[in-house]
């Protein structure tokens, strides 16, 4: 199964934070092929600059950690852009309405606790 994760559930993973069973077992399945937005990345970024979140990583070597994960990082496509046009404001957080258009426009479930993501066109996995 192909998905994306949501930013908290990567950041959980990173910090070893409670995560089912389950949701860890489909991040670390080397036959799931396992997306993080680069928004996601952005997001941390920012939240780390404004001292709102700490890594058990450091930033500096996050992309080694999500290369050695097997997680592939999705840029933000047109087509990414184009959908967020057209999504509705059920969601005002801008990080997580692209990962939405993202899972909705490449076919990806969300790995998510959100439940906010149910009221979007796209499939969620955990919640």
């Amino acid at each position: 199964m192909d998905f994306i994760l949501d930013t908290h559930a990567f950041i959980w993973f990173i910090n070893g934070e409670e995560l089912p069973e389950n949701v860890i077992d489909k991040i670390r399945d080397i036959n799931n092929r396992c997306f993080l937005s680069i928004a996601s990345i952005w997001e941390i970024a920012i939240k780390i600059s404004l001292n709102k979140l700490t890594l058990q990583a450091d930033f500096e070597t996050l992309k080694e950690f999500i290369s050695s994960n097997n997680i592939e990082l999705l840029p933000i496509s047109f087509k990414h852009l184009q959908l967020l046009t057209k999504l509705p404001y059920y969601h005002n957080d801008p990080f997580d309405r692209i990962i939405i258009c993202q899972g909705i426009a490449e076919n990806l479930p969300v790995l998510t606790k959100d439940s906010k993501f149910n009221l979007y066109n796209v499939v969620v996995v955990w919640n």
